[in-house]
């Protein structure tokens, strides 16, 4: 009986002590593993949902609320000439190792991710075609001039997470990154989980998460069940079969458009009726609902609406699978190869229903008379057809894709999609290329005009793509959390922005 009693009384002191004070450790379940961790990969989605801004800081924070920028590492930026920006950078701020942040990290990073022997994707993706030349004024002063002048460069540094000097690899992806962020890099079981621990140092204000630890589960229906029971917190992307509870279930409309990359180069596909055909015979109408959302758009362009420069004149390509028949056989008798088999690249759990999306759209190609062949792979075997350099020249190839233009610019799409040396394009076209270098430097109302026109070239004359939808997501959130998923969740998920209940 005495034993009884100091134990409750044990348990009343502890909880009077605060040791039986609320769990602030979360778990995340991602749809796809976390293959990589490397800062400069962070505009793949699985990387940047962990690294970005949890670890590794951007010098200028985009705020997807409101609109506009924010400081983060830099505290200001100012435009010293048509081609230089100078970027002041906050004092005090050190690095999970304990060094201090200074201008040379900066510089570092900028060169990091235009190194050839990495391939970048935030280089590659972001700043393709962009070279940089950086003048340190001191520790905390840093002018950065960019070749060709980039009016937008603080837009643009809100997506390159700035790497430590001292601590990562030059010529080589780092597997424990360090960073100046809210959250150190603690643990991570290749294939099984990552966990990411509250930072006691961090410059700024201290976050109420402490720990978080991310898994991934490729069903949705499982992810979504598990925070239903409790054994996780949030899942950012789950199927729209799997949105049923109001209380724990969030629509967003995101910035993700889905898409087909067309091999322009490789015959059948480098014949234009070809890629005619393979718009007209996709009806994307029946797919909303059913296998997209009902709040999902069809797309006309790779860029949603509310993008600088959308083209608001391009429409949908309509459903005409007769006349999508007739562009095969006008080429056929031309003498196009269009038996060739074309393998059509799918990604595993790129969206939500995505592979039976390429089931149908396959039945349809072939419904049209094209040898078409569906693979589906994971992210890294993906990711071999997707990014150069590519793994299939000579085969032609029909690439599933989702691309995210959060930031609102053409910049961060025109290049890496659509430029002869981008490094996911597969068209080569030297007058596209001017003039997506002429709109780059572009300001104001030319600027929109100017990529507007790029917009019709690529999808309407060239015909780079199949453009399918601009999607919505859904993220299933504990009640025990404070948590409003926005466009970001595409691509990040800040730890610092979730609260407790």
């Amino acid at each position: 009986m005495m034993k009884a009693y100091l134990t409750a009384t044990a348990a009343l002191a502890l909880m009077a002590t605060g040791a039986y004070a609320q769990d602030r450790n979360i778990t995340v379940v991602l749809s796809q593993n976390v293959d990589l961790v490397d800062p400069c990969m962070s505009a793949r989605q699985n990387v940047g949902r962990v690294v970005s801004e949890n670890v590794n800081e951007m010098m200028v924070e985009f705020d997807y609320v409101d609109g506009g920028l924010k400081p983060r590492l830099a505290t200001e930026w100012s435009q010293v000439d048509d081609d230089t920006w100078q970027f002041k950078l906050r004092d005090g701020v050190k690095w999970h190792d304990g060094t201090p942040f200074t201008a040379k990290d900066v510089a570092f990073t900028l060169e990091r991710n235009k190194n050839p022997n990495l391939t970048c994707e935030v280089g590659g993706k972001y700043f393709g075609g962009m070279e940089f030349s950086v003048d340190i004024k001191d520790d905390h002063t840093i002018d950065i001039t960019t070749n060709p002048p980039s009016p937008i460069l603080p837009l643009l540094m809100t997506v390159m997470p700035i790497a430590s000097a001292t601590a990562t690899p030059v010529d080589e992806l780092t597997r424990k990154p360090v960073g100046t962020g809210p959250y150190i890099f603690d643990q991570w079981n290749v294939g099984q989980s990552l966990v990411l621990k509250r930072n006691p140092d961090y410059w700024g204000e201290q976050p109420q998460v402490e720990q978080a630890t991310y898994i991934s589960r490729a069903d949705s229906a499982v992810a979504a069940a598990m925070v239903q029971t409790g054994e996780a917190d949030i899942v950012p992307s789950i199927a729209m079969q799997d949105a049923t509870n109001p209380d724990t279930d969030f629509a967003y409309p995101n910035s993700e458009t889905t898409y087909m990359r067309i091999d322009t180069r490789t015959a059948p596909l480098d014949d234009r009726r070809i890629r005619e055909a393979l718009n007209l015979a996709i009806d994307r109408e029946a797919m909303i609902g059913t296998l997209l959302p009902e709040e999902a758009q069809i797309a006309s362009q790779l860029v949603v609406p509310t993008t600088i420069g959308y083209n608001k004149d391009m429409k949908p390509w309509p459903y005409d699978p007769e006349r999508a028949k007739e562009l095969v056989e006008e080429a056929k008798a031309d003498g196009v190869p269009v038996d060739t088999k074309v393998l059509i690249v799918g990604r595993n759990n790129l969206f939500p229903n995505g592979t039976e999306t390429m089931e149908a759209m396959m039945a349809m190609w072939q419904d049209i008379g094209l040898n078409v062949e569906l693979q589906m792979n994971d992210v890294s075997v993906h990711n071999t057809y997707f990014v150069r350099p590519f793994n299939q020249d000579g085969v032609p190839t029909l690439t599933e894709a989702m691309h995210d233009n959060a930031t609102g610019d053409p910049v961060f799409t025109a290049y890496v999609k659509y430029a002869s040396n981008g490094i996911q394009s597969m068209v080569v076209n030297p007058e596209l290329d001017k003039m997506i270098a002429d709109a780059t430097i572009a300001s104001g109302d030319e600027r929109a005009a100017m990529w507007s026109e790029v917009f019709r070239v690529a999808e309407n004359d060239i015909i780079a793509n199949v453009p399918m939808f601009h999607m919505v997501g859904f993220t299933r959130v504990s009640p025990r959390l404070d948590y409003q998923p926005t466009i970001a969740a595409n691509s990040e998920l800040q730890l610092a922005q979730i609260g407790f209940r």
